[in-house]
């Protein structure tokens, strides 16, 4: 097995001889009615077959800076329970949920809500506990008219401060929250997106404010060529600006979108776009300039089995993303597995580090989560019926991949 931290190290293959024993028990038991049958004519090179083609990686916990877990407000979409599930599937350390729950987050309580919830589900678990981070709203009930009380926010353990869902249209409304997250040296995490307001104005808006106030500004999933080069350009500058891309926007284009009532599964915000705009979205993350992040957004099959244009904007994530990026990246971008690995647990953990270093349950500032372990040179198809996720609003059902985590 091969573990990856800092540095790569190689280690003894014992574990991966108990993966072996797993992976060709049911064949021995079809032979013999005993585990202790040896025919090594047979086994061996199966076994050898195997080991061969297939390699573990351990790596420190992966962080999804994006989900929607729709609790409290949407919990036939999914629960905090559940998410945390499907999280766990993932192969994930760790999570950042969004405000735009029912009601908005907006207010401590609401943020303690989400926190007690996640201690209880991983209070089952004594190992792969995945840890929650709640992020805040920017401005009171999402509604991008007054900036909401960040300060308490961020005392009651608030990761960063986004309206996500929701562009905040207003200048000086933006301009006020910026400084004031400046000042508590945390981050503002912008849906760089509207009707009226291409990706790229949004960005551009925002990063005029990133330089007036010094605030740390985070673009969340970025899906277009010049969206990219703005992000690209303003960390060149000097700029405190990082960015996310999902694993939607690094595999499919507008092209793969579907007639009919599967139309829906491929619907999101923003939009699946070009060819051109997708091999520079895959640039910038072979470049290190964004992030992995999934948008992980569960809807009922109600909203979403209506065709593309009556759908609602989202799709689900988690228990894809691992495998999707793996592919997009490291086996048709000749990403190294190590840069792909730290778009997953470097990068996001950039956005926390303040999180880390307000709240006491970390100690030494250090954000120790469960490890994530792949397995790569397994194919396995994706089976959506068999999700943890509440929901099954997810595009690649049937799809095959090579490399999936292991829990």
């Amino acid at each position: 097995m091969v573990v990856a931290s800092s540095v790569f190290s190689q280690q003894s293959h014992k574990p991966l001889f108990e993966t072996i024993k797993v992976a060709f028990g049911r064949r021995l038991l079809r032979k013999k009615s005993s585990l202790t049958y040896a025919a090594e004519d047979d086994i061996l090179p199966l076994v050898k077959n195997y080991l061969d083609k297939v390699r573990e990686y351990t790596f420190p916990g992966f962080i999804d800076v994006h989900v929607h877990f729709r609790d409290p407000g949407m919990t036939n979409a999914e629960t905090i329970a559940s998410g945390l599930k499907s999280a766990r599937r993932g192969g994930f350390g760790a999570v950042v949920t969004m405000p735009n729950t029912n009601p908005a987050c907006d207010s401590p309580k609401l943020l303690r809500y989400q926190v007690e919830n996640s201690q209880l589900e991983n209070s089952q678990f004594e190992n792969s506990k995945i840890t929650l981070f709640p992020s805040a709203c920017i401005t009171r009930g999402r509604l991008g008219k007054e900036v909401a009380d960040l300060e308490a926010l961020a005392e009651a353990g608030a990761a960063f401060f986004t309206d996500d869902g929701t562009y905040v249209h207003d200048d000086k409304v933006m301009e006020e929250a910026m400084r004031r997250i400046a000042d508590l040296n945390m981050v503002v995490s912008q849906h760089a997106l509207a009707p009226d307001v291409t990706e790229a104005e949004a960005i551009t808006r925002d990063l005029k404010l990133c330089r007036e106030t010094g605030c740390r500004l985070h673009i969340q999933h970025i899906s277009t060529a010049k969206g990219v080069e703005l992000v690209r350009s303003a960390q060149r500058e000097g700029l405190p600006v990082t960015a996310e891309a999902t694993p939607h926007h690094l595999l499919l284009t507008r092209e793969d979108i579907p007639a009919g009532p599967d139309g829906g599964n491929f619907k999101m915000a923003p939009p699946l776009a070009g060819r051109e705009d997708r091999a520079e979205v895959r640039k910038g993350v072979k470049d290190g300039v964004l992030m992995f992040a999934t948008d992980h957004a569960p809807h009922p099959a109600a909203t979403k089995n209506c065709g593309y244009e009556k759908s609602a904007n989202g799709i689900i994530g988690l228990e894809t993303a691992i495998p999707i990026t793996y592919q997009v990246m490291v086996e048709e971008e000749g990403m190294s597995i190590e840069d792909w690995a730290k778009a997953w647990y470097d990068l996001p953990r950039a956005l926390i580090h303040q999180f880390s270093i307000r709240n006491s349950q970390f100690e030494n500032s250090k954000i120790d989560l469960s490890p994530t372990v792949i397995r790569v040179g397994e194919k396995r198809r994706v089976e959506v019926n068999n999700f943890a996720s509440l929901s099954r609003n997810c595009p690649y059902n049937g799809m095959e991949f090579n490399c999936w985590p292991i829990v």
